[in-house]
């Protein structure tokens, strides 16, 4: 009887670890992901006065930096609320490559085209960093968590969705002004 004991013993020590491991995992995620809206939110700051000219892609690009602000405070939240902190490192590291990525706009002629390029490239992995971590608060119970990814999912996935549909325009644009 004493060996079965153990061995439960065992058993629940190995997915005490397991979980704590995975909730490692989540709450690393959770803070690369404020990192990243924190470069989004340089990079937009950076774009949208370079934008200007293209009016419908202005507005869009503010109406993205304000949620994208609204998303740090949510990630921070949900953060905070597992009894830790955001990565200073990973949110200097974050805006200093936004910062590099803003300053290399500078020195090409046809950065309006190129910049929706990059949008949409960036705004796909946040999709996939939302989807991942969508899963991940799902295996680890956090369903608090959970609803606030699955809203900020949606958000990424309209500005995915406005770019493709008007990147066509934007191009046109900027050819009609050469």
């Amino acid at each position: 009887m004493g060996e079965v004991k153990i061995i439960l013993l065992f058993i629940l020590n190995a997915r005490e670890n397991i979980m704590s491991d995975l909730k490692d995992h989540f709450i690393d995620w959770l803070r690369d992901a404020h990192a990243m809206e924190e470069q989004a939110e340089t990079m937009l700051n950076g774009m949208k006065d370079r934008v200007k000219d293209y009016p419908q892609l202005h507005n869009r690009v503010i109406q993205h930096l304000e949620e994208t602000k609204q998303q740090q405070q949510q990630l921070k939240s949900c953060i905070e609320r597992l009894d830790t902190s955001t990565s200073s490192m990973k949110d200097l590291a974050g805006k200093a490559v936004a910062l590099g990525q803003t300053l290399s706009g500078f020195f090409v002629e046809d950065e309006i085209v190129k910049g929706s390029m990059s949008s949409y490239v960036f705004e796909h992995m946040e999709i996939a960093s939302y989807t991942t971590l969508i899963a991940a608060a799902e295996l680890v119970g956090d369903y608090e968590t959970q609803m606030v990814l699955e809203k900020i999912l949606k958000q990424e996935q309209a500005m995915a969705d406005w770019l493709l549909e008007n990147m066509p325009s934007i191009t046109k644009a900027y050819l009609n002004q050469k």
